[in-house]
C-alpha cells in the first residue's frame, strides 16, 4: 500500500512537471495576426492606458493609416520605405563612433558640424495633433525624437500641409528678434536675419529643408496650454510633397519642446506607439519615472550629441531562453529613437537572434529577403502565425517583452545588423508598439510598460 502510494505521488509529480512545463513552451510564443500586415481602412480604437493621469496627454497615430486626421495619399512600397529608413540610420550612427557608460554616447571629432541637421522625414510615421497660436489651429504635426526644432508651415501655397498656420492671425504669435537669447540658441540652425527677424532653416537627409521665421506662440495640448512655445514659421520649403503640418521635435537640446517645457513638466515625457497604422496610440508629457508598472534602465546622453537618448542592452531572449551573446557585444550602446523603424543590432548578436528565430520558425517556409530583412518567411494562407518570444534585456536586468506587431515587420524578422560590433545601435520604432516608452529626462531614466495601447 506504501509503495502504491509512492507511486502515485511520483506519477503526480511527473504529470505536474509536464504541465509546468507545458506552460512554459506555451508563454514562449506568441500568436500574430498576419492581418496586420495588410492595408487597413479602418480605425479601431481600443482604450489606451496612460500611466500618468496628470501632465498633458495628446493622441498619437500612424500618418499613413485610417486613424490619422490628415492620412498621408503617398504611402512608399515596402522596399521603398526600408530604403529610406536605412538612410536615416546612417544618419544616426555617423554620429557616433565611440560609446562608454560613464560618459554616455561620444560623437565622433570629425562630425561635431553635421552637414545634414535632421533625418529623413520619410521615415517619421507617427503623428500628433496639437493647437498653434490664439485661436488655437489645429496641426498635425510628425513627433521626432531625433529633431529638436519645432516648426510648422506658414506658406499659403505650400502643398504640403493641410492647414497653413498664419501668424497674422495669432494674437500672441511674436517673431524673435535676431540678437534674442533664443536665436542665438539655434546655433547651426540659425539663418541669418531678415528684416531684424531671427531666421533659421533644418535641412533633412533626404534632401529636404525648411526655411522661415523663427518665434513663439501659445500652444494647445489637449487641454494644456504652453505659453510662449518656440518654434520655426517655415515660408520656403523644399523637397516636401505629401506631408503633415510641420515636426514636433522631441530631442533633448534647449530648442526641444521637452526642454521648453521642464519647468512645467520636468522634462519627462512618455507615448505609445500602436501595433498598426489601424489602431491608436497617445503622447503624454509630464510622465514620471516614479509611476508603478515599468521596467526600468539608465538614459545615456552625450554632451556633443545632446539630442539623442541612448540606452544599453545586456542581452536578447528568444522563446524564454538567454542568448549566449555577452553584454560586452553590446557595450557600443543603443540610440532609442521614435523615426528609425528597424532595431539595429551588433552583428554578433543579430546573427545569434535569427538563427534562434529560425529554429523556433521551421513550420512556415522561408522567403527571399526584403531590401535590409533578411530572416523572411511565407505565411500565406494563414490568419494566424505561431512565433517565438523575443525580449530585450537591459542594464540593470530589466526585461522588455516585445509584442508580436514589434517582432514581425512585413513577414520578416524586424532587425538588421550593424557594420559593426562597434558600431553604435538604435532600438527602433517597430520593437516599441505598444509599449509605453517613458523618456524621464530629468532622472536620466527609460521606462518600459507593456499593453499601454
Amino acid at each position: 500500500m506504501a509503495f502504491v502510494s509512492q507511486l502515485l505521488l511520483v506519477l503526480s509529480c511527473i504529470i505536474c512537471h509536464v504541465l509546468i512545463a507545458g506552460a512554459a513552451s506555451e508563454q514562449s510564443y506568441k500568436i500574430f495576426s498576419t492581418s496586420s500586415l495588410k492595408p487597413q481602412a479602418v480605425c479601431s480604437d481600443p482604450k489606451v492606458n496612460p500611466s500618468s493621469s496628470s501632465g498633458a496627454t495628446v493622441p498619437l497615430n500612424h500618418r499613413h493609416g485610417p486613424c490619422s486626421p490628415a492620412p498621408s495619399k503617398k504611402e512608399p512600397a515596402f522596399e521603398e520605405l526600408l530604403r529610406r529608413d536605412q538612410l536615416r540610420a546612417g544618419y544616426v550612427q555617423r554620429k557616433f563612433s565611440k560609446n562608454h557608460r560613464g560618459g554616455g554616447l561620444q560623437q565622433s571629432e570629425e562630425l561635431k558640424v553635421p552637414t545634414e541637421l535632421g533625418s529623413s522625414l520619410d521615415t517619421l510615421e507617427y503623428v500628433i495633433t496639437v493647437g498653434v497660436g490664439s485661436p488655437a489651429v489645429q496641426q498635425t504635426m510628425t513627433m521626432d525624437t531625433g529633431s529638436d526644432v519645432s516648426w510648422v508651415h506658414c506658406n499659403s501655397n505650400s502643398t504640403a500641409g493641410s492647414t497653413p498656420f498664419d501668424p497674422a492671425k495669432s494674437s500672441t504669435y511674436s517673431p524673435f528678434l535676431c540678437g534674442a537669447a533664443a536665436c542665438t540658441q539655434l546655433g547651426a540652425e540659425a539663418n541669418t536675419c531678415s528684416n531684424s527677424e531671427c531666421q533659421y532653416m533644418v535641412r533633412y537627409g533626404d534632401g529636404s529643408n525648411t526655411t522661415g521665421t523663427y518665434g513663439s506662440d501659445t500652444l494647445a495640448l489637449g487641454s494644456d496650454t504652453v505659453k510662449d512655445f518656440q518654434f520655426g514659421c517655415s515660408r520656403v520649403e523644399e523637397g516636401f510633397g505629401d506631408k503633415t503640418d510641420g515636426l514636433m521635435g522631441l530631442g533633448g537640446d534647449a530648442q526641444s519642446l521637452i526642454s521648453q517645457t521642464a519647468a512645467k513638466y520636468g522634462r519627462a515625457f512618455s507615448y505609445c506607439l500602436p501595433p498598426s497604422p489601424g489602431s491608436k496610440g497617445f503622447l503624454t508629457l509630464g510622465a514620471q519615472t516614479g509611476t508603478t508598472g515599468f521596467a526600468t534602465t539608465g538614459m545615456l546622453r552625450s554632451e556633443q550629441a545632446p539630442t539623442f537618448y541612448g540606452v544599453l542592452l545586456q542581452g536578447i531572449k528568444v522563446g524564454g531562453e538567454q542568448l549566449s551573446v555577452a553584454p560586452s557585444v553590446f557595450s557600443a550602446g543603443s540610440v532609442m529613437d521614435s523615426g528609425t523603424i528597424i532595431t539595429r543590432l551588433p552583428p554578433t548578436a543579430y546573427t545569434a537572434l535569427k538563427t534562434a528565430f529560425k529554429d523556433g520558425m521551421k513550420q512556415y517556409p522561408p522567403a527571399p529577403s526584403r531590401s535590409i530583412l533578411d530572416t523572411c518567411f511565407d505565411f500565406s494562407g494563414q490568419d494566424n502565425v505561431s512565433i517565438p518570444t523575443v525580449a530585450l534585456v537591459f542594464d540593470g536586468g530589466a526585461v522588455v517583452d516585445l509584442d508580436a506587431n514589434g517582432i514581425i515587420f512585413g513577414s520578416c524578422l524586424a532587425f538588421t545588423g550593424t557594420d559593426d560590433d562597434e558600431s553604435t545601435g538604435i532600438i527602433g520604432n517597430v520593437q516599441q508598439r505598444t509599449l509605453e516608452v517613458l523618456y524621464d529626462v530629468g532622472q536620466s531614466v527609460f521606462g518600459f510598460k507593456p499593453s499601454a495601447c
